[in-house]
């Protein structure tokens, strides 16, 4: 692929921490008694997708692949709490698809202005004030934040363009892109002048536009690696329609027809779905013509299989008029740009539910601490009945229960699991 264009990225981010609670009394003169006054800990920043459109490419991910947004700050006495920890915004160019690195299920189509919150920070932890109760007036311990949400992904940029230029390289689809619109690609009489794919904007009439994708030339074996076509490919997935430009002049001694079959059936073997897009077929560089036979052949052949076809010379600024018109009135009938739904669904979390815990007895309350428990918490959404089943069965199956009553627990003690406490019943 060439150096100046990236298209895919594989990034690990990781949200913040959530800080730790304090423990701390209150102690001032004249003051008998203060009691706990230790504060929370800070939240831990979210890690952020938003759209920018400026940016067109992914090499920003070139060299720059971890992302670690800011840990909570702990708490502190005198009921002050730990400062949440600095979000992180990382931006992408719009139509950026974001996969899961694991399985390739797509998490989010970054196709809207609405930012994503693809990691969330760890919840603080509580601070001692929490704890006081009747009977509990000196709690002695706070609570460690939770750790922040992971991921290992894969950006995918597909632009969102309604109409993708599509043919072998050097048929004049670039030249084509730049009469038809204000975009600027690069113009030269050699094979490969593109090597990013360009976008423009196509003004018809008042409050009639579209947007149209100029994809670097694509040779027989793209679909398989050869070229460049297979790495932009994916850039016309989102099209509605794709315009094939054809060289008909003969002046490069190929045949028109076999070009136009040939391209077709890359786009068969890289999609099949992509292989019925609707097509307008385009016979460019008229001006230059040597045998209208060409011509004739192609016409004869495209509309047999039921695609209009067009004549114009893209450099001559003939028949392009016509064309746009024709895109447009075909646009019209078209459902909109594609935009993928998500796929991807949380798995819970791999735990050793070996690993022995720390349990510590506060009057009537039981603080269980340890590694994975802390794992297990900061995935679970403890709003979610499914999720409080699946967190009960893994305290069940680690034989927390039976060590707690082992160690004397009662009905109506507290057990502690960081951030969250409920009333032991047998």
């Amino acid at each position: 692929m060439a150096a100046s264009f990236m298209d895919t990225a594989h990034i690990s981010v990781r949200a913040g921490d959530g800080g730790n609670g304090s423990v701390s009394f209150h102690r001032e003169k004249y003051v008998a008694a203060g009691g706990p006054d230790g504060g929370d800990g800070g939240n831990g920043g979210n890690i952020i997708l938003q759209v920018d459109d400026n940016m067109s490419t992914l090499m920003d991910f070139r060299y720059k692949r971890k992302y670690v947004a800011g840990s909570g700050v702990d708490g502190q006495g005198c009921r002050k709490s730990g400062k949440d920890g600095q979000s992180l915004t990382i931006r992408v160019p719009r139509g950026t698809l974001v996969r899961d690195a694991e399985t390739n299920e797509i998490i989010k189509d970054m196709s809207d202005d609405k930012p994503f919150v693809l990691c969330r920070g760890g919840k603080g932890g509580w601070g001692n004030q929490h704890f006081a109760t009747p009977t509990r007036q000196v709690p002695r311990f706070a609570k460690a934040g939770l750790p922040g949400e992971g991921h290992d992904v894969i950006l995918e940029l597909k632009l969102l363009a309604d109409v993708g230029l599509v043919g072998f390289p050097n048929v004049g689809k670039s030249t084509l892109l730049s009469v038809v619109s204000k975009a600027h690609p690069k113009i030269a009489n050699y094979h490969f002048t593109t090597l990013y794919p360009n976008l423009g904007v196509v003004y018809v009439e008042d409050g009639v536009s579209f947007v149209m994708a100029d994809i670097p030339g694509i040779i027989e074996g793209a679909s398989e690696g050869a070229g460049l076509g297979h790495d932009f490919l994916r850039h016309i997935d989102r099209c509605r329609l794709l315009v094939h430009v054809v060289d008909v002049s003969g002046s490069e001694g190929r045949d028109p027809v076999v070009d136009f079959d040939a391209i077709n059936q890359e786009l068969k073997q890289y999609s099949p779905a992509l292989a019925t897009r609707p097509q307008i077929v385009v016979g460019n560089k008229t001006d230059i013509l040597t045998d209208p036979a060409l011509l004739d052949a192609l016409k004869n052949h495209v509309e047999a299989l039921g695609y209009p076809f067009l004549t114009l010379s893209a450099a001559a600024h003939t028949g392009t008029r016509e064309l746009v018109k024709k895109i447009a009135e075909k646009l019209s009938t078209l459902p909109p740009v594609a935009v993928y739904e998500p796929e991807y669904v949380a798995r819970p979390p791999e735990i050793d539910t070996t690993e022995p815990l720390q349990i510590h007895q506060e009057d009537h309350t039981w603080l269980v601490e340890g590694p994975w428990l802390q794992r297990l918490m900061s995935n679970i959404n403890f709003s979610d009945y499914e999720s409080r089943m699946y967190f009960d069965k893994m305290l069940r199956q680690s034989g927390l229960f039976d060590q707690l009553e082992a160690k004397g627990i009662e009905d109506g003690d507290t057990v502690s699991l960081y951030n969250l406490e409920f009333e032991y019943q047998r």
